[in-house]
């Protein structure tokens, strides 16, 4: 069977290589080889040819110099990043000189002339030259990622292949007739679409991209736990993995981004919003793997079954996705609520796929310190968000010149989404499961820093300052804790080291989060001016794991509050009472589980806690056992933000309509007022987000948005429930402070 190969423009030095190449393989098989380039007229003569030859599309690669790489530092430096493929032609005859090892021909995969026919009319037919020069493309790609591994995985021709098949023209027919409509009018809907979505990867700007990437966040040392990664590889083999990450800051991506290539993964298919693509970092990141997509689509069906067919696409060529399963940054460092809408978008993708499965794969990232913390705390406080522009990068890329600690990355359980669909019989159910399942397992991995555990000893402890040595009283017992309960952690948490303690405490004192005061007999630690949002973003990275402790403390509290007639039956309603009120703010696991946890946590505090239960002491006993108290360093800052939206909910009349942006404005009002008063305990509680949460509740609850004749009673009951918290909590938190204080007192004879 006759060979030829098809080749692409080339430089003269490459041409002279190619040469080369072809000598030896004539001088191998003893037959002259032919050449037609794809980009001549010849082409479509050699598709006219009936001795069906077959066509081996060829290559000349450059190799990158991985020696010579080094870590950009200036801006300018950075932006100068060439395409570490294609050289130019002073540099292809340096290198050919020095290091002629760089420089290789690769041959993709050969079809006959015949097969090439037979797939495009599988595929609805249309221009066989210009098939046969993008499969020759796209069979070189292949070939050149076996060289220069997966970093350098593109997708091309993507608009072409998607619109180039009976599939979309018979959508776009149909989309035509529902919404009465022409078919022209729908294709060039359909196709301008794509083109603004489409991904248009080049390798110059990947290389580029990674350079920025490194610029950017060059504030951190990266820290990946790469426990799952085999796994991960395993399962890329076969499958598309869609990353899952939590979303704490706009770096985010560049930080995932290497630990992925470094542990031999291709880059992902980052789905971005439209709202951050302004120029330069917009067309950067669109030539190097950024999907952007409008942040709202409405009723465009067009738009919606266009982003549903890309997605299809990525998944049937086993491309890789990300995109952030919150929907945005995390405003309190706690993992919000899932969005469902590109999760829906990508089971229906899925479903219509060829794909056998998907694999979504949740990843912890978390930081030490960072730059933007500020800024969201204003916001919560009631601040404008500024609107993201060059002038705003500019600025922001700068404060990324201060050392700001570590960011860790961890990888969850991947989760199969053909299992997880297969749960419900109901596909919308199934999907809002799903999400649920994606942050729980978010959560279970999310390490536990030195950096937020300092930071909880300052909070729900009012505006004191600490020593180190009371730090180390407040923490030790913690460390314990975590330790039984075989928590995740990252670095070295061992606070009971003095020197540990100050390591942590002075990341955060160069940061301006604490402050400290030399001038006494001690030195001694405190929150900075208007630093307990700020501190408390970065408790709430790690909070989730002692919710249910903290629950279990106000379990103990009411039952010394008020005698239990069943211990066990009563305080189980009341966790479960504390658990509806919170189920906004926190991801619980189901009821059975969540009994299974409390339990757990009741006997860390005393494994004998089910003794003697019907003694009117023994649950103050176990009160006093327990070592570290949680309640008021956990639930505090949230029940007292529910308290200032129970209060102003007496206030307002009850009606169907309910302007929440003037209610929650009141209500930081209300709550700094009672701040000055010393009335909440910590500024944490004046936040637009935790109000925000709050009025979720009430929604849950009909206490707003409703004009029924029990709403009244409701609130004023919603706000008793409320109060009673709230009483509980800060009893708690004279016990701690009392046994605090009993670090202070002098020993007996001095």
């Amino acid at each position: 069977m006759t060979e030829v190969f098809l080749t692409e423009t080339m430089s003269e030095t490459e041409r002279q290589v190619l040469t080369v190449w072809l000598a030896r393989r004539e001088a191998e098989s003893g037959q002259a080889p032919v050449t037609v380039a794809t980009t001549d007229p010849e082409l479509a003569a050699l598709t006219l040819r009936d001795d069906d030859p077959t066509l081996t599309p060829v290559r000349v690669v450059w190799m990158p110099d991985t020696a010579g790489s080094h870590r950009g530092q200036r801006f300018r430096d950075v932006l100068s990043a060439r395409d570490p493929l294609h050289l130019g032609v002073k540099a292809q005859r340096r290198v050919l000189q020095h290091d002629p090892a760089r420089c290789r021909v690769v041959a993709g995969d050969g079809a006959p002339l015949s097969e090439l026919r037979d797939r495009l009319a599988e595929r609805g037919g249309g221009s066989l030259p210009e098939f046969v020069r993008r499969q020759a493309a796209l069979a070189l790609e292949r070939a050149e990622r076996s060289l220069l591994g997966t970093q350098y995985k593109v997708s091309r021709f993507v608009v072409e292949e998607i619109t180039d098949t009976h599939r979309f023209t018979a959508g776009v027919k149909q989309l035509a007739a529902q919404s009465n409509r022409t078919i022209v009018d729908v294709d060039d809907q359909a196709r301008s679409a794509l083109d603004e979505m489409v991904a248009a990867q080049s390798r110059r700007a990947i290389a580029l991209w990674d350079q920025l990437g490194r610029y950017f966040s060059r504030a951190y040392r990266l820290d990946v736990d790469t426990t799952r990664f085999e796994e991960l590889r395993e399962l890329n083999r076969e499958h598309s993995l869609v990353f899952l990450p939590s979303h704490r800051s706009y770096l985010d991506p560049l930080v995932l981004r290497p630990a992925l290539l470094a542990n031999d993964l291709p880059l992902n298919h980052v789905m971005g919003g439209l709202n951050v693509s302004f120029w330069p970092v917009g067309p950067i990141s669109k030539r190097s793997g950024t999907v952007f997509i409008r942040r709202s689509f409405g009723s465009d069906d067009v738009y919606k079954w266009t982003l549903r067919e890309y997605m299809r696409f990525l998944l049937n060529k086993r491309f890789n996705l990300e995109w952030y399963i919150e929907g945005g940054r995390s405003r309190t460092g706690k993992l919000r609520p899932p969005r469902y809408g590109l999760l829906t978008y990508l089971t229906q993708a899925f479903t219509e796929s060829d794909a056998s499965d998907v694999y979504l794969v949740p990843v912890s990232i978390v930081y030490d310190q960072l730059y933007e913390v500020s800024a969201m705390a204003a916001e919560a406080h009631g601040a404008a968000k500024k609107k993201e522009s060059f002038r705003w990068m500019i600025g922001y890329v700068r404060a990324q010149g201060q050392r700001r600690g570590v960011a860790h990355v961890t990888v969850g359980r991947p989760l199969s989404l053909r299992d997880a669909l297969a749960q419900e019989d109901d596909q919308r159910l199934a999907i809002q499961k799903t999400g649920i399942e994606v942050c729980h397992r978010i959560n279970e991995v999310t390490p536990i820093t030195a950096s937020s555990l300092t930071l909880l000893a300052f909070l729900g402890i009012e505006d004191r300052a600490l020593t180190v040595d009371e730090l180390g009283f407040i923490l030790g017992p913690l460390v314990e804790y975590i330790t039984a309960r075989k928590l995740p952690t990252a670095g070295d948490v061992d606070l009971t080291n003095p020197q540990v303690i100050r390591k942590a405490l002075f990341t955060h004192v160069d940061a301006g989060i604490l402050e400290r005061f030399d001038d006494g007999d001690e030195r001694v630690y405190h929150l900075g001016k208007d630093q307990g949002l700020v501190a408390a973003f970065f408790r709430n990275n790690t909070i989730h794991f002692l919710v249910v402790r903290a629950i279990a403390e106000m379990v103990l509290m009411k039952a010394v509050d008020e005698q239990f007639t069943d211990p066990l039956a009563d305080g189980w309603a009341e966790a479960l009472r504390i658990r509806d009120l919170l189920k906004f703010e926190f991801f619980f696991s189901d009821k059975n589980t969540f009994r299974e946890e409390l339990r757990s946590e009741l006997s860390l505090v005393d494994p004998a806690w089910e003794q003697d239960l019907h003694e009117p002491e023994h649950a103050q006993r176990i009160l006093g056992q327990v070592r570290p108290y949680l309640a008021h360093r956990v639930l505090q800052p949230f029940l007292d933000a529910y308290e200032v939206v129970a209060d102003h909910l007496l206030d307002v009349p009850v009606s169907t309509e309910f302007d929440e942006k003037r209610f929650v404005t009141a209500c930081l009002g209300l709550a700094q007022q009672r701040r000055l008063r010393q009335q909440i305990a910590s500024s944490e509680s004046v936040s637009s987000e935790l109000f925000a949460t709050a009025l979720q509740l009430a929604r849950n609850r009909e206490l707003i948005g409703s004009d029924d004749p029990g709403v009244p009673e409701r609130r004023r009951a919603f706000a008793d429930e409320i109060r009673t918290l709230v009483r509980r909590v800060r009893e708690i938190r004279a016990i701690a402070h009392a046994k605090l204080d009993t670090l202070n007192e002098p020993e007996p004879g001095r």
